[in-house]
């Protein structure tokens, strides 16, 4: 009996782990789930990216109309993946996008932006991280939709695409437009 019984250990054990992981599958690994969801933006005042030419960034400035804030860095590389698309929602023009330099140096931030372009209204320079950790950022690149009262709204981990575009946030801001 004892026998039996340690033979049907491991099976079970590799039954039991098999079950875990066939739980997981198909959960999409950018849905971490954030605590700030329908909270206020934390306070916070940024200052600019030195060189940029674009202003400083702070809570206030996320009130009034709904925005996106990408936090990002000159060395993340799914960053520069989701750049040029960045760049064309800045140029559509529809959406406010702000920009958090994460753990970057300043000059390595603005050369990032000057070879891939800048799709910035304002960008903060979050060098010590202190702000990504208020909002719970687990590392780069993450954007947030923040609604007109300044409240976050949804966030995205990993680099934006098309896709995401197309069927979370571009939905999500016309309806909160619409609020």
């Amino acid at each position: 009996m004892l026998r039996r019984l340690l033979f049907a250990l491991p099976l079970l054990g590799f039954a039991a782990v098999a079950v875990w992981f066939l739980h997981g599958l198909g959960r999409d690994p950018a849905a971490i789930p954030s605590a700030l969801i329908d909270k206020p933006v934390p306070e916070f005042r940024l200052p600019p990216l030195e060189g940029s030419g674009k202003p400083a960034l702070a809570a206030q400035d996320l009130r009034g109309r709904v925005a996106l804030v990408n936090f990002y860095a000159s060395w993340c590389a799914p960053c520069r993946i989701e750049h040029p698309l960045l760049m064309r929602i800045a140029a559509e023009k529809r959406v406010a996008l702000y920009g958090i330099a994460y753990k970057d140096g300043m000059a390595e931030s603005r050369r990032f932006l000057a070879q891939l372009g800048d799709p910035y209204a304002a960008i903060g320079w979050d060098g010590d991280g202190r702000v990504a950790i208020d909002w719970g950022v687990y590392g780069v690149p993450e954007t947030f939709v923040v609604d007109r009262a300044g409240r976050i709204r949804h966030r995205h981990v990993g680099p934006l695409s098309d896709d995401t575009m197309a069927k979370v946030i571009v939905p999500m801001i016309a309806r909160l437009e619409r609020e």
